[in-house]
């Protein structure tokens, strides 16, 4: 007998089912810059455009598309050998999450924060983690490309928090916007995304990850800025309980070195393989961020959309916010590190205030969110290995393993930081946060590329005007698909 109140079937876009139909290699090879949204004219001799629509901004439905495709997809595959050939072990526990995110990123440390700017105001796309991830991932269909509509927009709803109400804006003129920039960049009815990257996590795990390689290959760090003191060198080698007849004026060591203690004498640092801070700038959790703009560069053609990568508003401006200047940005805390009158020292970024965060809503593992730079590091050992972190969470941790007993045995045999490594650990981060002011010296807390991607749909008008078919096939075919904007 029929259910005489059938579920209703819910609404699906024809759009989703043409995106995920759409092939890989075509996005790839078919991905241009389209600059010129609807609704903008332009004056540029043969190329000028008068446009007579309005702005068509994207809808609900296509800027969660956008929104989900910079978020997490699975869980994580801790698929590494716990053990080194010929005795030893390696570290077991080298990430920072558990899920998997829609690009790679260096420990899985997932340091890219997304800021979407449209005509509605400005929004901070949150970063899922844990329990929190797993609810939301939870109520939605497992296959993606099941979907409808709403479970986009829910998924979207659920990482989305609003942070003003109007769209970033700063003078149009140099040094906020560059070159044509001024005039097509962040125009209503676009939609952008702007990428941030928090160094202050992945640079303490990373750090403390590289402690962990074995005797005789564990780096002695150095400070790259300043010149190296017989003592400290002294220290240092002391700690890495080499003889001291090579140290002083004669030691190779140019640099001043990082966590010299003299009580030490088990060869814990290696002195002939030194780390200069600068070398590992960002430690380089920033490229998860240029692989996340590819990804939407791609999805962005898919759904044929206008997308166009380019300079943002120059940095720090785009970071702060004072409306008397008519500086309309993200608003983050931009705190004070020391200053050097008499010699100028350092070079930037250490001699800039450092942006550390938005207070209550996206905050670095550093001062003033923290106490202290060895609560810093307790802070990020606790999100590993504490209470429900990511390493004692049984329920996350085996989400990829075919039984719960090969999750539980890895996590028994997975090596975790031996206190030395902690402890030297905190003596290069409170090292960093004492001699600059600031962590990390090397880098700013929030890194900016200093780029950002906006999605339009495109004035058809224009490139029917002057351009071949092919340079805009698939936006020429949007409107069908998804519907008119």
């Amino acid at each position: 007998m029929a259910d005489s109140n059938p579920e209703p079937k819910r609404a699906r876009n024809p759009g989703l089912d043409a995106l995920f139909q759409y092939p890989l290699m075509s996005a790839i090879m078919d991905r241009r810059t389209r600059r010129i949204a609807r609704g903008t004219s332009l004056v540029s001799d043969g190329l000028s455009h008068t446009s007579t629509n309005a702005t068509a901004p994207l809808s609900a439905l296509e800027e969660a598309v956008l929104i989900v495709s910079t978020g997490l997809t699975g869980s994580v595959t801790h698929d590494g050998p716990l053990q080194i050939p010929g005795g030893g072990t390696e570290l077991g526990t080298p990430f920072l999450n558990a899920l998997g995110r829609s690009a790679s990123s260096p420990d899985n440390c997932q340091a890219t924060s997304f800021f979407m700017i449209n005509d509605e105001g400005i929004w901070l796309i949150k970063r899922l983690e844990g329990r929190d991830a797993l609810n939301v991932l939870g109520s939605l269909p497992p296959d993606k490309s099941d979907w409808v509509d709403a479970d986009w927009l829910a998924a979207a709803q659920a990482v989305k928090i609003k942070l003003y109400d109007q769209r970033l804006e700063f003078p149009r003129q140099f040094p906020y916007y560059l070159g044509w920039n001024k005039q097509i960049s962040n125009r209503p009815g676009t939609t952008i995304f702007f990428p941030v990257v928090d160094c202050t996590r992945g640079y303490i795990n990373i750090v403390l990850n590289l402690l962990t390689e074995p005797d005789g290959q564990r780096p002695l760090f150095v400070d790259d800025w300043k010149t190296f003191k017989p003592a400290d060198v002294v220290e240092a080698l002391e700690w890495a309980g080499v003889e001291l007849g090579f140290a002083g004026g004669d030691s190779k060591i140019p640099y001043q070195v990082i966590g010299g203690l003299s009580r030490a004498q088990d060869k814990f640092v290696n002195p002939s393989i030194d780390l200069p801070l600068g070398m590992a700038s960002t430690m380089r959790v920033n490229y998860e961020a240029l692989f996340q703009l590819q990804n939407l560069m791609l999805i962005g053609q898919a759904m044929g959309l206008g997308g166009w990568v380019h300079a943002s508003v120059a940095p720090p401006y785009i970071l702060e916010r004072d409306p008397t200047k008519q500086w309309l940005g993200l608003g983050f805390r931009m705190a004070a590190g020391k200053s050097w009158p008499d010699t100028g020292w350092p070079p930037v970024p250490a001699s800039q205030p450092n942006p550390v965060g938005i207070d209550g809503v996206l905050q670095g593992l550093c001062p003033p969110y923290v106490a202290s730079m060895d609560d810093a590091v307790d802070h990020l050992l606790a999100e590993k290995y504490g209470a429900g972190g990511l390493y004692s969470d049984l329920d996350i941790f085996k989400r990829p393993y075919l039984s719960e007993s090969i999750a539980q045995g890895y996590l028994q045999n997975a090596s975790h930081y031996s206190d030395k490594a902690i402890e030297y650990a905190k003596q290069i981060c409170n090292y960093i946060f004492d001699t600059y002011g600031r962590f990390p010296a090397h880098a700013d807390a929030f890194h900016v590329p200093g780029v950002w991607l906006q999605f339009s749909h495109i004035e058809l008008e224009y490139y029917a005007k002057y351009y071949k078919t092919e340079q805009f096939e698939r936006q020429s075919q949007h409107a069908a698909i998804w519907g008119e904007p």
